[in-house]
């Protein structure tokens, strides 16, 4: 922390306090919510502030929802651990995107596993392919792009795998801890007509393309805007029950193309096996994405370098994917409408954590209603697509950890984890 002359350097006074507190929020482009509280209250430990000084801020002008949310709570954003242990790391296997490990479109459960691990190893993705058998390129004309687009009607996410894991079976949970997500240096953005969330309201195609930084840092957009990167997985899935082909635009139960914003580096999702193996697939890499997606796609790209830990946990119970990061336990639903989606996202989380906790449904309703946050995942509503399949509408329910003590939060984990 910056020395100051009016007060001691290990004991700033508010003014000083909110100066390195805005300055993070500046450097970072923070928002003030749960989701990152921990990473403030770390922060600003590591620049020695007190929690005397911390204190102080509750009641000044501009700081009271700092100090009502990040402070109030720093006792338990101290004691928060990292989601999972990154020592226990079993093999790692390296898995190429080639033609023989790629499906673009669907996930085909007659395709043998491109490989076999033990639960706990690691799975490295050198190099993934963008979009359409990785045939779109940085400044291809929006034209130019609508032939390879239209030449895979299931959809047009390069996916890799299968992955199977020994021993997995119907009735158990396959934790996918994400290691690492570098992108490649380029990705875009784009909306053909009549797709979206507002598919009457555009009448051109949209396409813009992005340059990001050596250290994949941030895309800048143009005209004064920036956007700060953060990477992640847009399909996620185990493979569904069934002898078909199902197309990765579609999710459910077994994750799919859940477009989850908040499945970063260091973060976990828990996805129910319906198959033997599990067989694990993943595509539709995004460099930033918001909550909705509503023009239907974020910044698209593909990954550089990817890492999944992939964990079996045996004899394991959930409706649906589950994720969990530093600050939240999150629970997706899905549905043909926000209405569904909101609901099914709502009912799996009383249910599960009614479980978990031993509390009643009532109580973990109530609790949804006061600390809970549910958002629109993703919100299509086209009129017009190439494609075979459209996005399921999705919304996620945020739980903060921060409201449960270390004995609830340890069943929590239990209940997706078991004794593993």
């Amino acid at each position: 922390m910056t020395p100051h002359t009016c007060c001691p350097a290990d004991d700033p006074c508010p003014r000083h306090v909110k100066s390195e507190a805005a300055a993070l929020m500046s450097s970072r482009a923070i928002e003030l919510d749960g989701a990152n509280r921990e990473y403030l209250s770390a922060e600003l430990d590591a620049r020695r502030i007190s929690r005397r000084a911390l204190g102080r801020l509750a009641g000044l002008t501009g700081a009271s929802v700092f100090a009502a949310g990040a402070l109030a709570n720093a006792g338990r954003a101290e004691a928060a651990s990292p989601v999972f242990e990154t020592g226990r790391i079993g093999k790692t296997h390296v898995l190429p995107s080639t033609n023989d490990t790629v499906r673009v479109g669907a996930m085909d459960p007659k395709v043998p596993p491109a490989l076999t691990i033990d639960s706990g190893d690691v799975v490295h993705y050198p190099n993934t392919w963008v979009n359409w058998a990785n045939e779109a390129k940085y400044d291809m004309s929006f034209t130019d792009r609508e032939p390879i687009r239209k030449r895979y009607p299931q959809g047009p996410y390069s996916l890799v795998g299968p992955v199977a894991v020994r021993g997995a079976e119907p009735g158990d949970v396959i934790e996918c801890r994400m290691l690492r997500l570098k992108p490649i240096d380029w990705g875009w953005n784009s909306a053909p007509k009549g797709v979206g969330a507002l598919p009457e309201d555009f009448s051109e195609p949209y396409l813009h393309y992005f340059r990001f930084d050596a250290d994949r840092k941030h895309a800048d957009f143009g005209n004064g805007v920036r956007f700060p990167l953060s990477p992640l997985q847009g399909v996620m899935a185990a493979q569904p029950a069934g002898d078909q082909p199902v197309s990765g635009i579609l999710s459910g139960r077994y994750g799919g193309n859940i477009v989850l914003r908040e499945l970063t580096e260091g973060t976990a999702l828990f996805l129910p096996v319906e198959v033997s193996g599990g067989r694990l697939w993943t595509g539709d890499s995004h460099a930033a994405q918001g909550d909705g997606v509503v023009d239907q796609t974020a910044i698209e790209t593909a990954m550089e370098d990817l890492r999944i830990q992939y964990v079996l946990h045996k004899g394991i119970a959930i409706d649906g994917p589950i994720a969990e990061t530093l600050s939240h336990w999150i629970v997706l639903g899905f549905g043909q409408s926000l209405e569904d989606a909101l609901t099914a996202s709502l009912r799996q989380a009383i249910a599960w954590l009614s479980n978990a906790t031993k509390l009643p449904k009532p109580d973990i309703y109530a609790l949804c209603s006061i600390a809970g946050s549910f958002r629109v995942t993703q919100y299509a509503h086209q009129m017009n697509t190439v494609y075979s399949s459209v996005p399921a509408k999705t919304v996620h329910g945020m739980i903060p950890k921060q409201i449960f003590d270390a004995e609830l939060l340890g069943r929590i984990s239990h209940a997706v984890r078991g004794g593993a």
